[in-house]
């Protein structure tokens, strides 16, 4: 695999040290930020990749800072300390610190009424905002049935950090370049029980053989077909789900995106055509509208058979 594909770029840090990190965040949010801060810092100086990814996708966002190599930079720094933030509003929420009252917006009540409704469905988010800050919300659900489809790959020693640090089990989760046709088949009953099965729909995972070359901000980039060929097959409501950070509070978009459940089989490629497009609109929209939070640190435009 090419070092350039996001899932080769392997977790940074020992789980002895992130541990570490989890316990001065008991004490309090400022000793945890006193710390973090150098830790960024280095992060940032030390790894060329991300940073030159943070810039690439900045000088997309705002191609003004190309002629401001200063602020550019600058900017870039910025958007690595957020990345930090939302580490350690990752870690709290997991830790139950986050109250269901700091969550905000429409999504709130839209999500209560689409798990009161007992259809289930699949929900396509990013890697845009702090989507483990809903963890407050579906706490609320006490019956509330959730595979979240992931690489865990990267993942393995954060997850493996919050359920030591935690004492609490995470999600159900399904390694998506395990996905068979008997786990598609337990996705599809997960749904039929009233349960939700979360995907990415922003990064071409290892496995994934199909993907479309879109327009985001102003440049083609490659999307997964896989959550969409996945809706066509569970045949079920698709919802779109994102949660971003608004100063000491959490706004969360849970949207019904559209429900192939009566999709007729010779429209299914017409369907993930539009259905693409549709998304990567709305991602745009939420990433121009939130640009601090977009934590992608990778070359997301560079063409995917080239990673």
């Amino acid at each position: 695999m090419n070092q350039h594909h996001w899932a080769s770029i392997g977790e940074r840090g020992t789980l002895t040290g992130m541990m570490l990190m989890v316990r001065l965040r008991r004490l309090g949010e400022w000793p945890f930020r006193l710390v973090l801060g150098p830790v960024i810092l280095w992060y940032y100086l030390a790894h060329r990749l991300a940073r030159q990814a943070s810039r690439e996708y900045l000088a997309r966002l705002m191609p003004e800072l190309k002629q401001r190599p200063i602020a550019w930079r600058l900017r870039s720094l910025r958007h690595f300390f957020t990345f930090g933030q939302a580490l350690m509003d990752k870690v709290a929420a997991w830790n139950g610190e986050h109250a269901p009252e700091t969550l905000n917006g429409t999504g709130v009540d839209n999500f209560r009424e689409a798990f009161a409704e007992g259809h289930g469905g699949l929900v396509l988010v990013s890697h845009h905002g702090n989507l483990d800050v809903v963890n407050a919300l579906s706490e609320q659900h006490a019956n509330l049935q959730l595979t979240v489809l992931m690489h865990t790959r990267n993942a393995q020693k954060f997850n493996q950090l919050l359920e030591r640090a935690t004492g609490r089990r995470q999600p159900d989760i399904l390694d998506v370049s395990d996905l068979s046709p008997a786990s598609a088949q337990q996705l599809d009953q997960r749904i039929r029980d009233g349960g939700f099965v979360v995907i990415a729909a922003d990064r071409i995972s290892p496995s994934e053989q199909r993907y479309r070359q879109l327009e985001f901000l102003g440049a083609d980039a490659g999307f997964p077909e896989g959550p969409f060929i996945l809706a066509t097959l569970l045949r079920c409501p698709v919802y779109y789900l994102s949660c971003v950070r608004e100063n000491n509070s959490f706004t969360v978009t849970f949207d019904k995106f559209d429900d192939t459940s009566r999709l007729a089989r010779a429209d299914r490629e017409a369907w993930m055509a539009d259905a693409m497009q549709r998304h990567v609109a709305l991602l745009e929209q939420q990433v121009r509208r939130h640009p601090m939070q977009w934590f992608n640190f990778y070359p997301f435009w560079q063409d995917p058979e080239a990673r």
